[in-house]
């Protein structure tokens, strides 16, 4: 589904991404993880269309995609969620998950601007998919909630709905567990399973090595921008530069 070849990409002179090559498999969930400063949301940023990469290939289904722009890399299919939450707080939370799916909406202008009976036919199906989203992350009773009337827990499952929603060959889940408490994190470690089932594919980067574990098939670790191992799971935790350079990091800071 997605690999990249020998991606670095460079802020100022500093190296954030040196060189970063693994594969994303189709049907599947590759944790991405790392300590802070290791390049993971760097490398989210850079095949999402945020970032440009200095060097290197993204591909998408055999397609670079490294050149192009957010939008059109959007419109091949890629969605995300956000470290930080980027929701409209003044809009509904129906709404929120709509404006996921731009991609699929009719854009020409004299066919909006007439009000075409074609055109509220799609408008319904699209609303009907949104809903049907947020089913899926047990949030449709409160479709007509103002998002900021929304916990914090909920917020991120909206994020999800609304990356999910357009049915995306791709999604990028950037640390949807952080700030969330046991029971909130299980909630999403529920809906990550699910949707695996369903047959899409995630790029999930993540602290919560308890989440990693419970969901992955294949784990990336960076390190100071470099990518240190590939393996399943438990290959990882077991991978002595990781140990150093991750796990025991997080054990020493404790």
């Amino acid at each position: 589904m997605l690999e990249l070849q020998q991606v670095s990409k460079w802020f100022g002179g500093l190296p954030a991404l040196q060189e970063v090559s693994f594969r994303v498999e189709p049907g599947r969930v590759t944790a991405l993880i790392g300590p802070n400063g290791a390049g993971k949301s760097t490398l989210i940023n850079c095949i999402s269309g945020v970032d440009k990469v200095q060097s290197g290939s993204i591909l998408l289904e055999k397609c670079p995609i490294e050149a192009l722009p957010a939008h059109a890399i959007a419109d091949l299919g890629v969605a995300r969620t956000f470290q930080n939450l980027k929701l409209f707080s003044r809009l509904s939370v129906l709404d929120n998950v709509l404006t996921g799916l731009t991609v699929a909406a009719e854009r020409a202008f004299i066919v909006s601007m007439l009000r075409l009976p074609a055109l509220r036919h799609q408008e319904r199906q699209l609303r009907l998919r949104a809903l049907e989203a947020l089913d899926e992350f047990s949030l449709v009773q409160k479709a007509n909630w103002p998002a900021s009337a929304l916990s914090y827990g909920e917020k991120k499952r909206v994020e999800m709905a609304r990356a999910f929603v357009s049915n995306p060959r791709l999604v990028l889940l950037d640390e949807p567990v952080a700030g969330l408490n046991t029971e909130e994190t299980a909630q999403i470690a529920c809906h990550i399973r699910r949707q695996r089932r369903a047959g899409h594919t995630m790029l999930l980067v993540e602290h919560d090595m308890e989440l990693v574990m419970a969901v992955a098939d294949q784990v990336v670790v960076l390190d100071s921008g470099r990518c240190i191992a590939c393996a399943k799971p438990e290959e990882v935790c077991s991978n002595p530069l990781v140990l150093e350079a991750y796990l025991g990091r997080m054990e020493a800071t404790a």
